[in-house]
């Protein structure tokens, strides 16, 4: 004979027995519940100590804690923490992985010389980081033929190796001669003198950067940087207007993709060099 009670009335559970399940629900960012005591619906927009933020159609913001209380689609819910969410490694500015919590690096006794402020400028922008945590300093020399003067003044040693990035290194250019000549001379094994082929740092970046198909061509005699601001309608009658001219230029570089290969290998280069285990 069917017993219609059960057998055990007061068994464990009997309270929940025939009750509807609630589901556990992330609080995850965008999520429409409506709160069932008062009927107030809105969007996730955060979740932080235990409680969640909701947002209404009207941009109202009210906060509650988290559990239960809650309805999605007339059912009840219990909204949950989300989910961590994994980050994936940040790489910095020059495609390397950026290292968490570093400090930077006591400098080194070695150093990578650019020609101008410019050149300083866009290396630290994009290599920044990276030099940062090897302890590299990069010091500008207001052109390739003052090198002479600062290895007399600070010769380089094992441990103290100069890098030197110099613009329009080609064949026959006055940049190539002096290189070669101070690269025979007596500081030449603890130096190292690399170059891109344009007239300027300013071509290092990729021209589709800037918005344009190729940097435009600048009659010989008249002043590079004064002939790119003339030819882009840009002021270009004092230092400052080609100061700003570059600041403008150096806004839109943001990773080592915005410029050219041929820049990208030499810096490489410099900071292998100044930082092998022999130079530290």
């Amino acid at each position: 004979m069917d017993d219609r009670y059960g057998s055990d009335v007061l068994a464990a559970g009997w309270r929940e027995r025939g009750a509807k399940k609630v589901a556990d629900v992330p609080a995850e960012r965008d999520l429409v519940v409506e709160v069932a005591g008062d009927g107030y619906c809105g969007a996730v927009t955060r979740v932080q100590g235990g409680n969640v933020e909701l947002e209404d159609y009207k941009g109202r913001k009210r906060v509650f804690p988290l559990g239960g209380g809650f309805l999605i689609d007339g059912e009840p819910v219990r909204l949950t923490p989300p989910a961590a969410v994994k980050q994936a490694p940040r790489r910095t500015a020059s495609g390397s992985f950026a290292v968490a919590d570093q400090r930077a690096r006591v400098a080194l006794p070695s150093r990578i010389l650019v020609e101008g402020k410019h050149d300083a400028e866009l290396v630290e922008k994009v290599w920044g980081a990276d030099l940062r945590v090897e302890g590299v300093v990069v010091e500008y020399l207001e052109g390739v033929d003052k090198l002479d003067e600062l290895l007399a003044a600070e010769p380089p040693s094992a441990k103290r190796r100069y890098g030197v990035l110099v613009d329009h290194l080609v064949a026959g250019s006055k940049e190539t001669r002096i290189a070669d000549a101070i690269m025979r001379g007596p500081h030449g094994a603890h130096l190292r003198i690399v170059g891109h082929p344009f007239i300027d740092v300013w071509q290092c970046v990729k021209p589709q950067v800037l918005g344009i198909a190729r940097w435009p061509e600048i009659p010989r005699g008249t002043d590079w940087k004064t002939g790119i601001c003339k030819a882009f309608g840009w002021p270009y009658e004092s230092q400052g207007d080609t100061g700003r001219a570059w600041q403008h230029i150096l806004g839109k570089v943001h990773t080592y993709r915005d410029l050219e290969p041929a820049l990208l290998g030499r810096v490489e280069e410099l900071i292998d060099f100044v930082t092998e285990p022999s130079a530290r």
